[in-house]
């Protein structure tokens, strides 16, 4: 695929920067939109990052975003950005969740829309669902098919705990491609694993699902892969 990938607003700072609350959404959008980008790189996608760092206002970053996407002919357009008006800084033990935009019901993007609000929501998130939306300059003035994600809430103390940056990015790279990024391969130690016929220890893949902030978080982590059938372990970083 050739995908569009950019994160909202200026950075953080600067005006028309985004939302803040107990994270910073220029902060945070920019981290997940590079890991997003390197994820669908190493699974062989041409990506093209159509951030804007300079606007002079609101309007003119909307305007320089949508050129840059428009300089190319790709499948879809991703738009990162957090969220905010829960409210919430204390936490209720329920996160307000991520929910995604495309232009309307017949937009090529819904389909992505739909398995990236899916993904997200697997790792333990609300899924408020796709949202459609004519007047969103992103949405309106792009070429391509585009989704505009709202990955979670910057105000809500349950999402912000439950928030990791390189689980939001794959979480959307699985949306979009259907497909995980394998972490580095690593030998087993004498013992585990397998012996090819050539003798030589079986190449195993460790898999990091997520790294929380707050314990419970884990072991709810742990508990859901177990259920769904996996081995899994806490290990304190």
């Amino acid at each position: 695929m050739r995908i569009n990938v950019h994160a909202g607003h200026n950075p953080a700072g600067k005006v028309a920067c985004g939302a803040v609350g107990l994270i910073n959404e220029s902060t945070e959008n920019r981290r997940v939109k590079d890991e997003v980008i390197a994820q669908l790189q190493s699974l062989g996608h041409t990506v093209y990052d159509c951030t804007e760092n300079n606007g002079t206002g609101q309007s003119d970053v909307l305007k320089k975003i949508v050129s840059r996407c428009n300089n190319h002919a790709v499948d879809l357009d991703v738009s990162i950005h957090f969220n905010s008006g829960a409210g919430n800084p204390s936490g209720n033990g329920k996160t307000t969740g991520v929910e995604a935009y495309v232009y309307s019901a017949s937009s090529k993007a819904k389909p992505y829309a739909e398995k990236i609000c899916q993904a997200i929501a697997d790792l333990g998130f609300r899924n408020r669902g796709v949202k459609y939306s004519t007047g969103l300059y992103v949405l309106k003035h792009t070429v391509s098919p585009a989704v505009l994600v709202e990955c979670c809430f910057v105000d809500d103390k349950d999402d912000v705990e439950l928030y990791n940056y390189r689980d939001m990015a794959a979480a959307i790279v699985k949306g979009i491609t259907g497909r995980v990024v394998q972490e580095t391969p690593e030998t087993a130690p004498a013992g585990e694993g397998e012996e090819t016929p050539t003798g030589d220890k079986k190449t195993l893949y460790r898999v990091q699902v997520g790294a929380y902030s707050v314990k419970s978080n884990a072991e709810a982590m742990k508990k859901k892969l177990q259920a769904a059938g996996f081995d899994a372990f806490i290990a304190q970083a």
